[in-house]
């Protein structure tokens, strides 16, 4: 008898798997770390490009009304005075006069240092971009910044993907990358990080409809994540009250998701009007109004802005994925990963090393690596070799027995609930192929059987 554990993960056990098993690590670990800044490990870099992948194929691929785009990290500095990122991207600071820590004025309860209870100094404003210089010479006329957000790229770029694709309003342009800030207070592991990516879409539109293309992106959002796994108890709308609204935003909802720490932003829609574009406008002096052709007249358009994180999507989704059950034989830890985003699809575990096993164990394992991301693995005995794929989110197992040298029949061992179908290697790749795209695995191929053999 199983008994399943409840599933709300903390996040000191997430980490530690992430580590143990090689999906993020942290930077720069042998000097000691650096902080909010985190590397992805071989598992790890699989999921992140699954997340990405299915973002792009909703955002982009399965969509009329979508291009894409992947603008500079560096980026003219006149772009961030436009944005208002240089007079307005800052947080209120104070410093410890007897440690000299820094701590966001906003976060300090009491009035003193929370790490030596020393007198604090009156708050300064702390500009968040990293700044850098372009060319040999350190001065205020070379000064660019690490971007601290993708859409300005988009903005900027505007025209320049009208008069490429002569797309006709309402369009969106999507993009991901990497964006950076100087945050002062982090910490929660990959929730808020200095150098992060970002899944960003600027979605063009007349003045007058923005209204219901806002609903449509939040909605479309919203349910993106519940079509990938995440539990939609564990996901909630918040609207941004009046006074919480950046200064050029009609309205703007967050995506929150009960991760480990709490309910917490997992991405933002806005609707930006059309603030950006007039800005950029303004400081570069090109025209970047849209002309009409239905009135004839030339307008700027309102944007509708959905902004996702994608390292707290990958948080997100670990946690969500995350499952213990009690059983015989101890403790079995499951990452019940969405198929699209699972690293490893399948892992081809020959019964033991025996060297009469290898051969058609390499010739199955070689026949389907072309197709997905495949483990071959046949270290320490069959059951160990399951719970770890279990706890990487590997989907499907393919075992090769002693009776498949005989009947060239092999076992797929599905990760959930364990159940178990063998089937004739000829037609493993295609069963394969219909079990990842969502068919029951109680659908058997020709020749195919329930199998009722050891679960190791």
């Amino acid at each position: 008898m199983i008994e399943q554990v409840p599933s709300k993960v903390d996040m000191d056990k997430l980490v530690s798997l992430c580590k143990r098993r090689g999906f993020i690590f942290p930077s720069s670990e042998i000097y000691g770390g650096l902080g909010a800044c985190y590397d992805y490990g071989p598992l790890g870099v699989e999921l992140k490009n699954n997340v990405k992948k299915a973002w792009w194929k909703a955002a982009v691929q399965e969509r009329d009304d979508m291009v894409g785009l992947d603008a500079s990290i560096l980026m003219h500095p006149q772009t961030w005075v436009a944005s208002g990122h240089v007079e307005g991207f800052a947080d209120p600071l104070v410093e410890c006069k007897q440690c000299h820590q820094r701590w966001r004025a906003d976060h300090i309860k009491g009035g003193k240092c929370p790490a030596c209870g020393g007198e604090l100094t009156e708050p300064r404003m702390f500009n968040l971009m990293f700044k850098t210089f372009v060319g040999p010479v350190e001065d205020e006329a070379s000064v660019v910044y690490l971007r601290p957000e993708t859409a300005q790229g988009i903005f900027v770029n505007f025209q320049n993907v009208l008069n490429s694709t002569r797309r006709k309003l309402p369009f969106g342009i999507a993009q991901t990358g990497k964006s950076f800030r100087n945050e002062i207070t982090t910490g929660n592991f990959i929730f808020r990080m200095r150098e992060f990516e970002q899944m960003e879409i600027e979605y063009f539109v007349k003045p007058g409809t923005d209204e219901q293309w806002f609903k449509h992106w939040v909605d479309q959002r919203f349910n993106w994540y519940i079509n990938l796994g995440i539990k939609k108890e564990n996901l909630k709308l918040r609207q941004h009250a009046k006074d919480e609204l950046a200064h050029y935003a009609r309205d703007c909802y967050d995506i929150e998701y009960l991760f480990p720490i709490g309910w917490s932003e997992l991405e933002g829609v806005a609707n930006r009007t059309d603030f950006d574009l007039k800005q950029h406008a303004k400081f570069s002096g090109k025209d970047l109004s849209y002309f009409d052709e239905e009135t004839k007249e030339h307008i700027m358009p309102y944007v509708i802005e959905p902004s996702a994180g994608v390292d707290r999507s990958v948080l997100a989704f670990l946690a969500d994925s995350y499952y213990e059950e009690k059983d015989k034989e101890g403790l079995r830890v499951i990452l019940r990963l969405h198929y699209d985003l699972a690293p490893i699809k399948v892992a081809i575990l020959p019964l033991s090393r025996n060297e009469k096993l290898i051969p058609l164990s390499r010739e199955v394992y070689n026949s389907v690596r072309s197709c997905w991301m495949v483990q071959y693995d046949d270290a320490q005995s069959i059951g160990r070799r399951y719970r770890r794929q279990d706890e990487i989110g590997t989907p499907f197992c393919v075992t090769i027995d002693f009776q498949s040298l005989e009947d060239k029949q092999a076992t797929i061992r599905e990760r959930d609930k364990m159940r178990q179908i063998r089937v004739p290697i000829e037609v493993l790749k295609s069963t394969l192929e219909a079990k990842l795209c969502g068919e029951p695995l109680d659908v058997l191929p020709p020749g195919g059987k329930k199998w009722l053999g050891f679960e190791g």
